[in-house]
């Protein structure tokens, strides 16, 4: 919207040109963001509090989560608000990129919205039944797949970027259909089974969006990409804005959620925040390094994976508990030496991750 308004008046006063800048917008985004999450945040606790929205913790977890029942939950939905407010505010809303990331955060947040709601109000431990989670995810991501195929049939905003190599980019076709729907649903459910610890699924989703941030500014540079060698895509400069509101928003939370947190973001947050960054990966083609920035994520889900599968074929279990997490927590390590040390992992994955783009 200001940007609008600053293209509208930028002939008559000069001054306006300042808001069309792509780095004084990222810069202004993150504090929009931030300001508004720290004004939104003791509102939403105070109001959660009211309609008694607290967390359920499970009966077989680690003891010393038992004294976090009750603290507010669906605090997602404050992340959720400044991330949205600041894009509508910054952003050059006629860049489809923008509306296709919006599209699946708030689809997504609305999604884990009813799952919440079912636990805590309804006192529905399995809030929403997970065939109908993983129904909608699909619906939305499928959606916004098919739309973004249309929108780049054929062009660099379809090919395959692959670490190390810069001349291996081939056409996808209708693979990248199918290639989009993984990874915006399997982020968002990454993001979701990492949100187990104060603060722990936060900070890494900061610090990815952060390297989003940078590959979408070098992927909407034509001699940034040519450099690189990554595709230039003109309209993935714009996912910068979005990608510092995202770090602003988080930032925001992350005050009222660091140990011990005062607030939890819930399904609402986790579900939306893992679908965005994946919608963002595929928006500027670098899905393969999310993996390596999301590794964090991706070690959670893995250990699921491997803890349950390992128990139904052998009736024994790898780690004591899952996801790995609360592994580590069983053994003795206090829960804000777990949390410091995957924020330390993660910060390492993503300069690993930024690194890779001149190694080709």
């Amino acid at each position: 919207m200001i940007y609008w308004l600053a293209d509208l008046l930028e002939p008559s006063y000069p001054f306006f040109r300042l808001f069309e800048y792509l780095t004084f917008r990222a810069i202004m985004s993150v504090l929009t963001a931030l300001i508004l999450s720290l004004w939104m945040g003791p509102r939403l606790i105070a109001r959660l509090q009211m309609l008694q929205i607290g967390q359920i913790v499970r009966n077989d977890g680690p003891e010393s989560h038992f004294s976090k029942r009750g603290t507010p939950t669906m605090g997602g939905i404050m992340i959720l608000a400044a991330i949205t407010i600041t894009t509508l505010l910054w952003t050059d809303l006629s860049n489809p990129y923008i509306w296709a990331v919006l599209a699946v955060m708030l689809g997504y947040g609305a999604v884990g919205f009813v799952d919440d709601y079912r636990k805590v109000v309804h006192k529905n431990s399995d809030g929403l039944i997970a065939r109908w989670k993983y129904f909608w995810q699909s619906v939305i991501a499928l959606v916004v797949a098919f739309a973004l195929y249309m929108h780049g049939k054929d062009t660099a905003a379809t090919q395959l970027v692959v670490p190390f190599f810069k001349d291996v980019m081939p056409q996808l076709g209708l693979l990248y259909i199918v290639l989009t729907y993984f990874v915006i649903v399997g982020t968002s459910n990454a993001v979701n089974l990492t949100d187990g610890l104060d603060g722990l699924a936060i900070m890494p989703t900061v610090m990815v969006a952060g390297g989003m941030a940078f590959i979408a500014w070098a992927t909407g540079n034509v001699n940034f990409a040519e450099y690189l060698h990554i595709p230039y895509l003109k309209d993935a400069s714009e996912l910068v804005v979005l990608c510092t509101a995202i770090v602003g928003a988080g930032l925001g939370f992350l005050w009222f959620n660091t140990y011990p947190a005062q607030v939890f973001m819930g399904d609402v947050g986790s579900l939306a925040l893992g679908g965005a960054l994946g919608t963002i990966a595929v928006l500027v083609r670098q899905e393969l390094l999310l993996v390596i920035m999301g590794g964090v994520f991706v070690m959670e889900t893995v250990s699921v994976i491997l803890q349950v599968g390992s128990y139904k074929l052998r009736g024994q279990r790898i780690f004591r508990m899952a996801p790995i997490h609360h592994h580590y927590e069983l053994k003795g390590w206090p829960e804000p030496r777990v949390i410091v040390r995957f924020w330390i992992i993660t910060l390492m994955l993503v300069l690993i991750a930024l690194a890779t783009l001149k190694v080709r």
